[in-house]
């Protein structure tokens, strides 16, 4: 199954197209822009760069704006797959994860033959940066609160908070359909950088001082909030395995998403690995959303 979109920072043509993996290969990113073509594996990767997007590196190859389709795989439940990109980040396509979703949904989701392995948080655990932070916490399924804190009109009327319990909450319908956001005084020193050269209406809300320049205004009432919480999903599963737990923010974003993956890796007596026979055992919350799916 392929698509093509724009590249949010390079505003590049990009193609991607997903094929099935075997059991136990993960996530694998494959630039067939390069030659030779070059492979970078979620489970091998390090994250290199958090400026506006998540960006993973393996042996000196790198994919940046991962975040969105690494969230879509963490909320459908997809454990292996070969991703196949044209181009050095995945497209921005509208802004959320929906396209991503339609996208694994029409190529098809095969139950392999292994139980699914969970990251199940057994001691709290929490980066701060200044008046940023962000924490697990043990929780049998898989739970978010996320405050953003943003002095913009439109941003305050919204709600600066989204609280998501996966148990009741569908990611495919009420997550994934939050877009990225930014600001229009914000776009030319970002372009003067190299970035957002592909951003527009059409796959970004935008902002100017008083109001929402896209029509139609916000597809939900928190959606702003609900975008960073999406981010964080996309950013938490380059842990390489779905979360048990509980996560909780007050104004992360992607770097300080990035320290707590890195506190986790380096606690290692917080978490374990844990799995199910079967999917009718595993979480409510989880398993709810692969049968909403």
């Amino acid at each position: 199954m392929s698509a093509a979109g724009i590249g949010l920072h390079s505003g590049k043509l990009i193609w991607i197209t997903i094929k099935p993996s075997e059991v136990d290969t993960g996530v694998t990113f494959r630039r067939n822009d390069l030659l030779p073509v070059r492979d970078i594996r979620v489970s091998a990767a390090r994250v290199i760069n958090t400026n506006l997007a998540s960006t993973i590196e393996e042996r000196g190859v790198s994919i940046s704006t991962v975040e969105h389709l690494m969230a879509a795989l963490s909320g459908l439940g997809i454990d292996n797959i070969l991703v196949e990109i044209s181009g050095p980040e995945i497209p921005i396509m509208d802004g959320s994860a929906t396209s991503f979703v339609y996208l694994l949904k029409s190529a098809g989701i095969k139950e392999q033959n292994k139980s699914k392995e969970f990251i199940e948080i057994i001691k709290p655990i929490m980066v701060i940066e200044g008046d940023k932070w962000a924490k697990l916490e043990p929780f049998f399924g898989f739970r978010l609160n996320f405050t953003i804190d943003f002095s913009h009109p439109v941003v305050s009327d919204s709600g600066q908070r989204a609280s998501i319990d996966f148990e009741t909450t569908s990611f495919s319908e009420e997550i994934a359909r939050a877009r990225t956001f930014g600001f229009v005084n914000d776009v030319e020193t970002l372009r003067k950088k190299g970035l957002a050269l592909g951003g527009g209406l059409d796959n970004a809300i935008v902002l100017d001082d008083f109001k929402i320049l896209n029509k139609g205004g916000l597809r939900q009432s928190n959606e702003f909030a609900m975008h960073k919480a999406l981010d964080a999903i996309g950013d938490l599963h380059l842990l390489g395995n779905t979360i048990l737990g509980a996560y909780s923010a007050f104004k992360s974003g992607h770097a300080l998403n990035n320290k707590l993956i890195r506190e986790i890796q380096k606690e290692k007596n917080s978490w374990r690995i844990r799995s199910f026979s079967s999917l009718s055992k595993a979480p409510l919350a989880w398993s709810k959303q692969w049968a909403w799916n």
